[in-house]
């Protein structure tokens, strides 16, 4: 069963939420608070696939949910509720270790399908995926099977998202890539979100494989296009 943890304070979008994501043939826990969140991610031992979390929530806000269930699981799939003027947020979810953010008001449609694309990574993941091989570059060994990233023997933690970025990186070395081409290869072809998604993850990624993320040797910016790898 395809496990979602829902945290929204507003009940009727909590309801909405529900209700569609149940159509849909996923197993809702929903709270209303960042505290009951935490709660029954422990309580359940993290067995969840997803969390879908409100930003502005009393207490415990849902940066904070992020922070504590990213620090717990690189598996799970996060994605962040966030107001149309708070873009912000966006930004401060997504370099917390969010893979994805849904702007209010959305629709069913937007909604089911920013969860799909987020579990069938989650689902990557755990499955272990069905390669065997390694994508080797310098110092940095991707192993497709464990989907792991190492350097120089030493693991580097990456969530799904910087996988996959890693994954489309490492399999075209010294290759330019435009942000869109890099938005559809992660995110998929139907995506709904801004390409700005693509640069933050980029930063995320830097801060942890460059010795220095604000002079990067490793991903480097083409400007008024996009990045690429070098090894």
């Amino acid at each position: 069963m395809k496990r979602i943890l829902v945290v929204e304070d507003e009940d009727v979008i909590r309801d909405f939420v529900v209700i569609n994501l149940n159509r849909m043939g996923y197993e809702v826990v929903d709270v209303a608070t960042g505290e009951a969140a935490l709660e029954e991610f422990e309580k359940s031992g993290g067995d969840f696939d997803i969390a879908l979390l409100d930003v502005m929530m009393p207490g415990i806000d849902g940066f904070e949910v992020c922070k504590q269930i990213r620090a717990k699981s690189n598996a799970i799939g996060i994605i962040m509720l966030s107001a149309k003027t708070q873009e912000m947020d966006k930004v401060s979810g997504l370099m917390l270790g969010a893979d994805d953010y849904i702007t209010k008001p959305f629709s069913p449609t937007e909604l089911i399908a920013r969860v799909d694309a987020v579990y069938r990574r989650v689902s990557m993941v755990r499955s272990g995926g069905d390669a065997s091989s390694k994508i080797v570059s310098g110092d940095f060994v991707l192993n497709l099977k464990s989907r792991s990233l190492t350097r120089r023997g030493e693991t580097i933690e990456l969530t799904q998202v910087e996988f996959q970025i890693m994954e489309f990186f490492m399999s075209n070395p010294n290759v330019a890539m435009e942000r869109g081409e890099i938005l559809k290869k992660v995110w998929g072809e139907n995506y709904f979100g801004d390409v700005k998604i693509v640069d933050v993850n980029i930063r995320r990624l830097r801060m942890k494989i460059e010795d220095d993320a604000s002079n990067p040797k490793h991903i480097l910016t083409i400007w008024g296009y996009g990045y690429k790898w070098a090894d």
